[in-house]
């Protein structure tokens, strides 16, 4: 019986099984493992697309339209919109962009939608010397702030053309000084190089900003001294822009208390007439009459009232 024992425990490692004694019997029980998979579905999150929208154009001369990117689409009409963070890749794309305008037509204004959170200072005085360039030439240049122009973004905002700088209600304006671009390492002569062509460049634009506000550079650099926010009706009386755009107030008319739709007519073209003159003023028409449309006072139920045709 020992020695039965022994032989099962050798075939123990060899097999899938266990060994249980029961009143000196040696007992091989098997096991089978079933393995299952189940499938998961993972619902990922609806997600608005990241890429340009496409709008339908169709070229001059063409029969047909073609799907062209939004930005793409405005460029076409002489719009350029100039809304991120200005470094010398942005730089480059706006100023081909104004270069690109200008070969189509330099009599053609150009205008330039702007919420410039901010700017690097070269790439951004290159923006500013284009386009004081293109208005040399003769090329009108409008400039509307629809959000936030800061730092190097308020100098290109009044950088327009005289009498179309322009800035929506609840934009705002932020004159600074600049400063490094990057942190600047190296010995205390190289810093203290650094620091002098900061000092100059900021002067430089001082002079700038005097030119396109008329202000002084004595009030400038006292301005300049801190952080200057300004309102867009702030920044007309500072001279920065021309001109606040406010909705006006006519282009929106109450409604009238009844609106007279007429009778519909089907046909080959559809459209809405009058077969005659509304009733005056407290005055019912009678049912049945020519040209009641809308004005039916008919009085067969307490529904609403509606017109029958």
């Amino acid at each position: 019986m020992r020695l039965q024992f022994l032989l099962a425990s050798l075939v123990l490692p060899l097999s899938s099984g266990f060994v249980t004694p029961n009143n000196g019997m040696t007992k091989t029980s098997k096991t089978t493992t079933t393995t299952t998979t189940s499938l998961s579905v993972k619902r990922m999150p609806i997600m608005m697309p990241t890429q340009e929208p496409m709008v339908p154009y169709r070229a001059p001369g063409s029969s047909y339209d073609q799907f062209i990117g939004l930005q793409s689409r405005q460029l076409r009409d002489r719009k350029l919109w100039i809304a991120r963070y200005i470094d010398e890749e942005a730089s480059n794309s706006i100023i081909s962009s104004l270069l690109y305008l200008q070969s189509e037509s330099d009599k053609e204004d150009i205008k330039l939608y702007l919420n410039i959170p901010g700017a690097n200072l070269r790439p951004a005085l290159a923006i500013y010397d284009v386009i004081s360039e293109l208005k040399a030439d003769g090329v009108k240049i409008a400039t509307t702030n629809i959000a936030l122009c800061a730092g190097m973004g308020s100098l290109i905002a009044g950088a327009g053309t005289k009498g179309m700088r322009y800035s929506l209600p609840n934009a705002r304006f932020l004159l600074q000084k600049t400063g490094m671009d990057q942190v600047f390492q190296g010995q205390a002569t190289d810093i203290a190089l650094e620091v002098r062509n900061i000092k100059k460049w900021n002067e430089l634009m001082n002079v700038e900003i005097s030119k396109v506000t008329g202000q002084s550079l004595e009030r400038i650099d006292n301005d300049l001294k801190r952080d200057f926010y300004l309102s867009s009706e702030e920044a007309v009386r500072y001279g920065l822009i021309d001109e606040v755009l406010l909705p006006m107030p006519g282009k929106r008319t109450p409604p009238s208390d009844v609106v007279d739709l007429g009778s519909f007519q089907s046909g080959s073209e559809q459209k809405y007439q009058r077969e005659g003159p509304p009733p005056a003023e407290g005055q019912q028409q009678q049912p049945g009459a020519p040209g009641q449309g809308m004005f039916s006072n008919g009085n067969d139920d307490d529904g609403p009232k509606i017109a029958k045709g």
